[in-house]
């Protein structure tokens, strides 16, 4: 199994740019459904990174 540490690592990066993408189509695309659809998928993989990190504790 992965480390617990590796697996949020690899949550925080796809957030990175999940939040970088959700920023150009606010800004670019007109159509606003595949911004939220973006946003709503980045919050949810910073959501789960969050209950790993506090669920479960790494030394």
């Amino acid at each position: 199994m992965m480390n617990v540490k590796r697996i949020r690592d690899v949550l925080n990066v796809l957030f990175m740019i999940g939040a970088v993408t959700s920023i150009v189509t606010y800004f670019v695309s007109d159509d606003r459904l595949l911004f939220f659809y973006i946003c709503t998928v980045t919050l949810a993989l910073k959501f789960v990174e969050f209950i790993l990190r506090f669920t479960i504790r790494t030394k």
